[in-house]
C-alpha cells in the first residue's frame, strides 16, 4: 500500500503550561478550619484561596467561562496555589530564580509574533487569569533550571547542543526526491533515461503525467520518511538518477528520481535540538519537584476535597478539575457545582 511522503521539518515544542509529573504525597493529620491546604510548613489559608478565586472572578470573561462562583471553580483556583507553593520551595531548595523579564521574554518567544492579548482572552475563556499563564509559564522555565541544577538532563548550552547534532547527523540527512507515476514500463524506462540526460528537467518531465501523489518537482525528504516501496532504491541510487519499481494495487510503473544528498548544517537544526534539551531538562526538572512534593507533603482541607494522583485538588468522589495544559490556555472550564 501506497504511503505519502513524511518531509522532515522543524518544530518548537515550546509550551506555556504543563502538569506536574508525581504522584502527590498527603502529610499527617493536619487540619485547621482557617487551612485551604497544607503544603509542607507553608500554609494556603482559607483567606488567601478566597482572595484568589475573587481576584479572578472580577473578570467577567472568567466569571462567564466558570459560571459564577462554585465549588469546582475554587478547587481549580486552590490547585494553582498548591503548585504555586511546590515550585516555590523547589527553587529555595536548589537555589534557582526565574525573574518576571524571564518570564516576560518567554512568553514573547513562545507567541512568536501572535498578539498576547488574544492569549490571555483565549485564557480567560476558559476560566484563567493572566497571572495563571504567566506563572505556568514560569513553572516551565523552573522545571528546565531544576533539570539543569539536577545534572541529570543533557544540557542546553553550545557544547551539548554540538555533541547532540554529531550523535544524530547520520540520521538527519536528506535526499531531494520525486516520483510521479507512468503508463507501463516501456515508458518507465524511456523517462528514466530522459531525466538522466537531464535532471533539470524533472518538473517538466513530472507535469506530463498528472495524479495525486505525484510530485511536481524534488522534494527534500528525510531518509526515514522516504515511502516504503522506494526506500530500497532511494538508499542505493546515486545523485541525479532515477529508477522505475511497481507498486502491488498501483496501476502503472513509479518513476522515482533522486536528486542531492544533503545533510542540514547545525544552525539549521539548532532550534530542534534546543527544543528537545529544553524538553529532556524539563523532564528532569519535574523529578525535582516530584521529590519535594514527596518529602513535604500536601495535605489539603477536606472541606476542599483532596489532593490526588492527578496533582489537582478534587472531591473524594472524582470529578478531576482539567488545568492549563498548552500554551494557549486552551483547558476546559470547570464546573461550578460541588
Amino acid at each position: 500500500m501506497w504511503h505519502a511522503p513524511l518531509v522532515l521539518t522543524r518544530r518548537l515544542t515550546t509550551s506555556l503550561a504543563v502538569g506536574l509529573a508525581a504522584v502527590a504525597a498527603l502529610a499527617g493529620c493536619r487540619t485547621s478550619p482557617n487551612v485551604a491546604a497544607y503544603v509542607g510548613e507553608e500554609q494556603v489559608t482559607v483567606a488567601e484561596l478566597q482572595s484568589a478565586v475573587d481576584e479572578r472572578l472580577a473578570d467577567p470573561a472568567i466569571a462567564e467561562a466558570v459560571g459564577g462562583p462554585g465549588a469546582g471553580f475554587t478547587r481549580q483556583v486552590l490547585t494553582l496555589l498548591v503548585r504555586e507553593e511546590l515550585y516555590a520551595e523547589a527553587a529555595r531548595r536548589n537555589d534557582v530564580e526565574v525573574t518576571d523579564a524571564d518570564v516576560t521574554d518567554f512568553v514573547a518567544a513562545a507567541l512568536a509574533g501572535r498578539d498576547e492579548d488574544e492569549l490571555y482572552a483565549q485564557a480567560a475563556s476558559q476560566g484563567y487569569s493572566r497571572e495563571d499563564v504567566r506563572e505556568s509559564a514560569r513553572q516551565q522555565l523552573l522545571r528546565r533550571e531544576l533539570g539543569a541544577a539536577s545534572g541529570e538532563d543533557a544540557g542546553t548550552d553550545d557544547a551539548a547542543l554540538r555533541a547532540r547534532y554529531e550523535e544524530v547527523r547520520a540520521g538527519l540527512e536528506q535526499v531531494e526526491l520525486g516520483y510521479f507515476v507512468v503508463p507501463d514500463q516501456a515508458t518507465a524506462d524511456a523517462v528514466v533515461a530522459e531525466l538522466a540526460a537531464a535532471p533539470a528537467s524533472y518538473p517538466a518531465v513530472a507535469a506530463r503525467y498528472p495524479g495525486e501523489i505525484n510530485l511536481p518537482a524534488l522534494q527534500p525528504t528525510g531518509t526515514a520518511d522516504v515511502p516504503p516501496p522506494l526506500a530500497e532504491g532511494v538508499a542505493a541510487a546515486a545523485p541525479n538518477t532515477g529508477f522505475s519499481v511497481t507498486v502491488p494495487d498501483l496501476p502503472g510503473v513509479v518513476v522515482a528520481f533522486v536528486g542531492q544528498r544533503v545533510t542540514p548544517s547545525f544552525e539549521e537544526v539548532r532550534p530542534q535540538l534546543e527544543s528537545e534539551a529544553s524538553a529532556g531538562a524539563e523532564e528532569a526538572g519535574a523529578g525535582v519537584v516530584d521529590g519535594v512534593r514527596d518529602d513535604v507533603g500536601v495535605t489539603v482541607n477536606p472541606r476542599y476535597g483532596e489532593f490526588t494522583d492527578e496533582d489537582v485538588v478534587q472531591e473524594p468522589e472524582g470529578g478531576v478539575v482539567d488545568l492549563l495544559d498548552d500554551a494557549t490556555g486552551a483547558a476546559p472550564a470547570t464546573g461550578t457545582g460541588g
